[in-house]
């Protein structure tokens, strides 16, 4: 018998599932399901294309812009350790600045708490180091600041606002504990009155994606409730995000003004995330973009997706590995110790090779002590293929040390 999932390992799968289009394979790109209009038919897929779904037009980035005159809300989605997504998404804010748009940027990686740190940065306030610290980039996000340095640069130096959208990190905590309708008046004041927790096709495609995941979540097995509070929790992460960036958007009324928000894109797959809750606060035209691996290692070159998908897709090569190393490891969410403490270890990973174990908890890499999961980010984020790392860490009563080589695997 499998046993019961936890509320934090499913928030920290739900993290690691709406970033990973690995989990992604042909059956997600062709559910039948958002637009009523294009959802019963398909739309191509080409190397370096943008594609518009609603036409079937083959296009480029820069007829893509031609095609967006009038939108001020675009969401574009990303994985969010494929280099090939940040280009394109660099590419779509440089075609837009390109045809005079008054672009102004929306970020996931950040609590909408933080927003003074991106506004000192935009006015060239902060080095790059002292951002990255006051922030706390390996804190609120973890990924590799490599993978969207060459954006915020671009941003600072065109003097494009950037926004957080997200929404504090406690709170998120207290709606897994406790669950919305107990929510303190001081937590509740962090999310929007009006979420949509209940739709059909988001449910599809919730479970759909779920069907592919590895380690203990899996699409089997879970009784409806838990079904329900996990599609509730992603509910209210889209709301927020899309609540806080319409905010954002309000400050500049100009018709030319748009707001392009970089987020994973499992919050914008079929418009049913971010977009459909967005629409309780804005009213205007929203467009969707999600650039999209065309061959997958699993089930061959990829020809087609879904015209629902998006309303745009752009065909980009597939990358067999992270450009920077990862481990390949979950910790469970939270503060402490606990946070620390291993709940996934991923197959055929470094991790695996070297050792780790679920229900580990880490202590130290390289000898330096880990007090917290920002300082492993941020060492990790300095290794590169080929290096290594020594682990501690405590297994039950031992103290066990493990040695990680970051290598790639030949497929």
């Amino acid at each position: 018998m499998r046993p019961p999932i936890g509320t934090t390992l499913i928030l920290t799968t739900l993290a690691l599932l709406f970033a990973l289009p690995v989990l992604a394979q042909e059956k997600l790109l062709q559910l039948p399901i958002g637009d009523p209009a294009r959802k019963d038919r398909e739309s191509p897929l080409v190397l370096d294309a943008v594609t518009d779904t609603k036409t079937g037009d083959l296009i480029t980035p820069d007829e893509m812009v031609k095609r967006l005159v009038g939108v001020r809300l675009l969401l574009v989605g990303e994985e969010h350790t494929a280099m090939e997504a940040h280009r394109v998404q660099a590419r779509v804010i440089e075609a837009l600045v390109a045809a005079r748009r008054r672009v102004r940027i929306g970020l996931e990686m950040y609590p909408y708490t933080e927003q003074r740190f991106l506004d000192q940065w935009g006015d060239n306030r902060l080095t790059e180091r002292g951002f990255l610290r006051l922030s706390r980039w390996y804190e609120n996000w973890g990924y590799n600041w490599l993978y969207y340095r060459d954006i915020f640069l671009f941003a600072r130096d065109r003097r494009i606002p950037m926004f957080a959208v997200n929404t504090p990190r406690e709170v998120v905590s207290a709606i897994r504990k406790k669950g919305l309708a107990n929510l303190t008046p001081e937590e509740a004041a962090h999310i929007p009155k009006e979420i949509d927790v209940d739709n059909a096709d988001h449910m599809t495609f919730f479970r759909a994606s779920f069907e592919d995941a590895e380690g203990p979540v899996h699409g089997s097995g879970m009784p409806e409730e838990m079904w329900k509070n996990m599609l509730s929790a992603q509910a209210t992460w889209d709301a927020t995000m899309g609540y806080n960036a319409v905010q954002s958007l309000r400050k500049d009324a100009t018709p030319d003004s748009i707001m392009v928000v970089l987020v994973g894109s499992g919050h914008v797959a079929y418009g049913l995330g971010i977009e459909r809750q967005a629409r309780k606060w804005f009213d205007g035209p929203i467009a969707t973009l999600i650039p999209v691996p065309v061959s997958n290692r699993k089930t061959g070159p990829v020809k087609s997706v879904r015209a629902s998908y998006a309303d745009f897709v752009w065909g980009v090569p597939e990358e067999a590995d992270s450009l920077y190393p990862t481990l390949g490891i979950s910790m469970a969410v939270g503060q402490g110790e606990a946070a620390r403490r291993v709940i996934m270890v991923q197959k055929d990973s470094v991790a695996e090779q070297a050792g780790f174990r679920v229900g580990d908890t880490l202590v130290s890499m390289d000898d330096v002590p880990l007090a917290d999961k920002e300082t492993y980010n941020r060492f990790l984020a300095g290794k590169r293929w080929g290096d290594t790392a020594a682990f501690v860490v405590r297994r039950g009563d031992e103290t066990v040390t493990l040695k990680a080589v970051f290598r790639r695997k030949l497929e």
